[in-house]
């Protein structure tokens, strides 16, 4: 019995926990789901909720023949958030291995960062520090996510362009960065990775050097007949 309720933890058969919280870490329903939402205790990902603001949505709402966006301002206005982001989670609190942006409309996912570190040690540090802050005049609420394998939380008739649901599925619609800006940070992160490297075997060569002048020592110390 304990290995079948193992089994299906977190799938649709689950009639306890949320599948969708397990598989998107939010939940349309909220805090009336009839399922438990298991909020992890350790993990490597963290949600910070509904943080990015699209230009484009809020001009759907406005008078379009004023403010209207186009598709290049919007990815420019994209990719400046998303590299500040980005930028500033790996210098406070540590490599960050994927960060992704919802583009859904629903309440339980628009705006949603996540943010997955490659220490769960690091996304611990990140949401205590983060519930402290404020971005664009708003407080920031952070909490760690379910979610590690986006996969499985991605909406693959989005990523076909066939999402019949548009805005309002309720699987991901992860905004993409241009591929200038994917090559900048993630082409910044091989540099530090080569120069971490370099220091490493500088460090092994000097440790190589010094025990050589140890070995040629104690032959000299031999010879002479000191100890």
């Amino acid at each position: 019995m304990a290995e079948y309720l193992a089994s299906i933890f977190g799938t649709e058969k689950d009639k306890v926990n949320c599948s969708f919280y397990f598989k998107i870490g939010a939940c349309r329903h909220g805090d009336r789901c009839s399922r438990l939402h298991n909020k992890p205790t350790f993990s490597q990902t963290i949600l910070i909720q509904n943080i990015y603001r699209n230009p484009q949505n809020s001009a759907q709402t406005a008078d379009a023949s004023r403010c209207a966006v186009s598709d290049v301002e919007m990815q420019e206005h994209y990719d400046e958030f998303f590299e500040e982001v980005f930028t500033e989670m790996e210098e406070k609190y540590g490599e960050v291995e994927e960060m992704n942006v919802c583009d859904n409309l629903g309440d339980h996912l628009v705006g949603n960062v996540y943010v997955k570190f490659r220490r769960e040690e690091d996304a611990e540090k990140a949401v205590m520090d983060l519930n402290n802050r404020w971005f664009n005049g708003q407080p920031i609420h952070a909490e760690l996510s379910p979610v590690t394998d986006f996969r499985e939380a991605c909406c693959r008739q989005y990523e076909m362009g066939e999402c019949t649901r548009g805005g309002f599925c309720n699987f991901m619609h992860l905004k993409p960065i241009s591929r200038e800006l994917r090559r900048e940070l993630y082409g910044r992160r091989r540099k530090r990775h080569r120069s971490r490297s370099r220091s490493r075997e500088r460090r092994s060569r000097s440790r190589d050097r010094r025990r050589d002048r140890e070995r040629r020592r104690s032959r000299d110390r031999e010879r002479s007949g000191r100890f």
